[in-house]
């Protein structure tokens, strides 16, 4: 079946296989955040991007093969209610930039901008956006095989970048990191997956860019 990103909470994950690597997207509920299970197909180690809420159906999805690293892309609660439930039945490490890991339960290993966290034999590089909150981060797969991939949490969806929660400060230092580390270096065919809602490619966004700035949010 072909991918498209579109889930809802309680129902499956949608599935995408890339050469090395298979991403499962799964909805849970109760603000339909995103969450996925990055598996290297090389080694079967795995990687969950938000254990958001929904510890059963997290773990069901991660099933019997374990996992090696939680990922929280930034420290709002509806991203980790999961966490501590997943970390105590699977034994993974969990990860966070510095400047979030405070407001994040039981984070094992921080991490910065330019950092690489693995996953088997595949390579995730961790983009810092400072705006949405002061350690949000994005992580990016380069596709060996094709374009690459971006797992955005809040910071950048379809039609805009994150709330900023009407600071005109925290809006500027957003869009400008979306624009430098972003959209700046990477190609349109890069598809994200935000943490919540429908998935896009940054083709798709780029001409809205200009808007974005005039409205200012």
């Amino acid at each position: 079946m072909t991918y498209t990103g579109a889930v809802t909470p309680g129902g499956p994950a949608d599935v995408r296989d890339l050469p090395a690597l298979t991403i499962s997207k799964l909805s849970v509920g109760p603000m339909d955040n995103n969450a996925y299970l990055l598996r290297c197909k090389e080694t079967g180690e795995q990687l969950l991007v938000d254990a958001a809420n929904d510890a059963p159906a997290l773990l069901d999805l991660i099933g019997s093969a374990g996992l090696s690293t939680v990922v929280t892309t930034h420290q709002h609660g509806d991203h980790w209610q999961a966490l501590l439930a997943v970390l105590k039945a699977t034994g993974a490490t969990s990860v966070a930039h510095a400047a979030d890991a405070d407001g994040i339960p039981d984070v094992d290993e921080t991490v910065a901008d330019g950092d690489v966290i693995a996953v088997g034999d595949c390579s995730l590089e961790v983009i810092h956006l400072v705006g949405h909150t002061p350690g949000s981060i994005c992580l990016l797969y380069r596709d060996p095989s094709g374009s690459p991939h971006l797992f955005t949490g809040d910071s950048l969806f379809p039609g805009g970048v994150g709330n900023t929660f009407g600071s005109k400060e925290n809006f500027t230092s957003l869009i400008t990191d979306v624009e430098r580390k972003v959209f700046g270096r990477l190609p349109d065919e890069t598809w994200f997956y935000p943490g919540h809602g429908k998935d896009s490619t940054l083709g798709a966004e780029r001409p809205s860019i200009p808007e974005w700035h005039a409205r200012g949010w």
